[in-house]
């Protein structure tokens, strides 16, 4: 009856809230990038313009708003403690077909969402294919999940078959044209979305400022701060206008590390002065233009907490990106199985200090016996006071306002057709060559 009851409340959610929240996906298909590094929506010249309609407008907005936040609130009362947790996971799976494991992941565990990687997608058709029954086992539970792929560009592109390669963001920031970089994303979100996914975990924000990086190099747009927010923030947009939650990443920056965190955890000797005129500055300017969610980055900063990594740490996540930044969206893990976290800390307390920290959404890439040592030392840390339900709730209520703001349902989709999207990439990318050569 709480399934039932959780689905019901959703679906009237989605059918009746308008959602006003800056930085939506919702709406911004008419958006356009230019050279200033700003998107300009198309201006209505009959929009009202007199006092008392604005503060009509407002009121209105206030009340549904409110009515929003009630219906979410509800949604929450009718949830058990399994399906919030649940909901705070993003999942890995295993294989290219609806394996049992996979199966417990969603009925049993309630994962919030699942991660896709290429042992995952072997070709468009059996990825369709799989995603779409992901989608039809989750009907029964209270939220729709969200469904993520790194397809950042690239050496980090993730999406199956014969797809038209998609330029680094190295050649991106090289261009240094913003049209060009809105154009890409919008592609990166499109692709995405036709093969089924919501969620792109891209683009990274991480200045390159180191050039012995082993993990960020060609994924950056550069070594400039200016560069890479202005192109990162096109490249956001231009997925969001699509219907996809972009995830910016590898927050407070990757880009002056020497160590690859999938290897070990990367120490940056930085102090928050530092970091002000480096690498907070693309993340600082994408929250600002409405970021949707942000990754954070396996990380040792012992200047800011000598303890634990950012993705553990409340200095980082609370009193950093939330507090100084003013970042009230989702935050999001990296991957908990990478070895930064896993040489260093059991998977379970550190999904518990995550969210002690701030965290809303613990990913989990690998291992169903790793997710479901999440799951279970977050309910433990519940029972037993660590962390209380209303800590929880705060998570949730943000994981809902999320999949609201992109009425993310669990619909099946069509098969892809590569040969349209390879049309569209080659247009993009012969445009580009276009332009270059004139000038």
């Amino acid at each position: 009856m709480v399934k039932k009851l959780g689905y019901l409340v959703f679906t009237c959610i989605i059918f009746t809230a308008i959602i006003v929240v800056p930085g939506c996906g919702k709406g911004k298909e008419n958006q356009q990038a230019n050279d200033s590094g700003s998107v300009q929506a198309p201006v209505n010249s009959d929009s009202p313009s007199k006092g008392d309609q604005h503060t009509n407008d407002e009121q209105d907005l206030d009340n549904e708003q409110t009515e929003e936040q009630q219906k979410i609130n509800d949604l929450l009362e009718s949830m058990s403690l399994t399906e919030k947790i649940g909901q705070m996971i993003f999942a890995g799976i295993s294989g290219t077909t609806l394996e049992p494991n996979t199966k417990l992941l969603i009925n049993d565990y309630k994962v919030g969402g699942v991660i896709f990687y290429s042992e995952n997608l072997s070709d468009p058709e059996r990825t369709v294919r799989l995603v779409n029954q992901i989608k039809s086992e989750n009907r029964n539970n209270p939220l729709p999940l969200l469904l993520g792929i790194d397809q950042e560009g690239g050496r980090v592109s993730r999406l199956p078959g014969d797809l038209a390669a998609f330029p680094t963001n190295e050649k991106i920031g090289r261009i240094n044209r913003s049209e060009f970089s809105y154009e890409i994303g919008a592609l990166l979100g499109r692709a995405a979305a036709e093969f089924g996914f919501n969620l792109d975990f891209a683009p990274v924000l991480d200045v390159n400022s180191n050039p012995d990086n082993p993990v960020i190099g060609d994924r950056s747009f550069g070594s400039r701060p200016e560069v890479v927010s202005r192109l990162g923030i096109q490249t956001m947009k231009g997925i969001q206008s699509q219907h996809t939650i972009s995830v910016i990443k590898h927050f407070p920056g990757h880009g002056d590390t020497a160590v690859d965190s999938h290897l070990e955890l990367p120490k940056v000797d930085k102090s928050l002065e530092e970091l002000d005129k480096l690498e907070l500055i693309p993340f600082r300017e994408a929250i600002e233009s409405g970021a949707d969610v942000v990754m954070i980055a396996h990380i040792l900063l012992p200047k800011l907490d000598a303890e634990y990594p950012a993705s553990m740490s409340k200095s980082i996540i609370t009193n950093l990106l939330r507090n100084r930044l003013r970042y009230n969206g989702v935050v999001v893990t990296d991957d908990m199985t990478m070895k930064a976290i896993t040489n260093h800390f059991e998977i379970g307390r550190a999904s518990v200090e995550s969210v002690k920290a701030g965290s809303d959404l613990i990913l989990v890439a690998h291992d169903f016996q790793l997710i479901t040592s999440a799951v279970q030392a977050l309910e433990e840390a519940v029972e037993e006071g660590e962390i209380t339900e209303e800590r929880i709730n705060e998570s949730v209520s943000r994981i809902i306002q999320l999949k609201l703001n992109y009425e993310i349902e669990d619909k099946a989709v069509e098969p892809v057709n590569i040969s349209e999207l390879n049309e569209s990439i080659k247009k993009v990318l012969d445009n580009e060559k276009d332009r270059g050569s004139k000038d």
